[in-house]
């Protein structure tokens, strides 16, 4: 399997949704057993909410601060974060060129009890 940037980019944004006002901009690329590779590009806000999987994210493009279970850390391209299943986080004051990679993966709740 083999994923792209401009691909994944190409099929942004979707629709409007409630969670999303300004169009949703994520899409899934790729899936294997317990593992999905999302392409995020939030434009203005992230909206995001704890998600059910672990998850880490690997910066592409752009800079700005992140936060995950209120603690805040500045990101430029080629940073990685994990974040555990469940904990809030999101992305703030990032520039218009921000993307990044989304790997969730393993059983919902995290592997932390494993």
């Amino acid at each position: 399997m083999k994923a792209t940037v401009a691909d994944a980019l190409a099929q942004l944004p979707l629709p409007k949704t409630d969670k999303w006002p300004l169009g949703v901009w994520d899409v899934q690329v790729m899936a294997h057993g317990t593992m999905t590779l999302e392409i995020f590009a939030p434009k203005g806000t992230d909206f995001q909410t704890p998600h059910e999987q672990d998850e880490l994210y690997v910066i592409v493009s752009g800079s700005g601060e992140f936060t995950s279970d209120g603690q805040p850390y500045t990101f430029a391209p080629g940073d990685v974060f994990f974040v555990p299943a469940g904990v809030e986080h999101r992305f703030t004051r990032f520039t218009d060129d921000f993307v990044t990679w989304v790997i969730f993966y393993g059983p919902r709740g995290g592997e932390a009890g494993t």
